[in-house]
């Protein structure tokens, strides 16, 4: 996983942790609430029981007490979601971004030609095998049969591999073929088994 996608992950997990925190403040705040209203009423009870000429809170103002601590609460916890999802919307943002650039930095080139666009590839050039030159001018010709290997050949004709090589410009020794006629330097006919 990349360090950009673990930091997307990272912060999202930051944002259930916080809405999480939230919903247990706000189930606090209903407990406290309640408790209040039991308060009140107790208090209410023992107020009746006095003069009635002391002051105390009517339920409708204890209502209106809890609407406006509820419109708050919702509102806190909106704007928490509104920033969290700026943060991570900004974040998924950087890491496409950052994904384009990295494809288009491995996609091929293109050039524009007109109302076309045509593609380049840009292969390295396959490295240069050097061949000597130091290698027996007379020898034979060999034909390549089925199950022959270039040691095979050496050994059947008392050549070296390094002069089969050199001699016929191999560059992969290991992809010869049935039927292909080398030069064998040095070499003398096979004897037939």
């Amino acid at each position: 996983m990349t360090a950009p996608a673990a930091h997307a992950q990272t912060d999202i997990a930051d944002m259930h942790e916080d809405i999480r925190g939230l919903t247990q403040r706000v189930n606090e705040l209903s407990l406290r609430v309640e408790q209040l209203e039991h308060e009140n009423e107790t208090l209410r009870s023992k107020v009746a029981g006095l003069d009635g000429t002391k002051d105390f809170v009517t339920t409708p103002q204890l209502n209106s007490a809890v609407a406006e601590l509820n419109a708050s609460i919702h509102s806190a916890v909106a704007d928490s979601r509104t920033e969290i999802l700026d943060k991570v919307a900004t974040q998924m943002e950087n890491l496409a971004k950052q994904t384009n650039n990295a494809l288009d930095s491995i996609a091929k080139p293109v050039v524009a030609q007109g109302s076309s666009a045509t593609y380049t590839t840009t292969t390295p050039a396959p490295a240069k095998t050097e061949f000597s030159d130091n290698f027996p001018k007379e020898g034979i010709s060999y034909t390549v049969a089925k199950g022959d290997s270039l040691g095979g050949i050496a050994r059947k004709t008392g050549s070296k591999s390094a002069d089969i090589i050199s001699a016929n410009k191999l560059t992969d020794p290991s992809k010869i073929q049935v039927g292909q006629v080398l030069f064998i330097p040095g070499g003398k006919e096979p004897h037939a088994p």
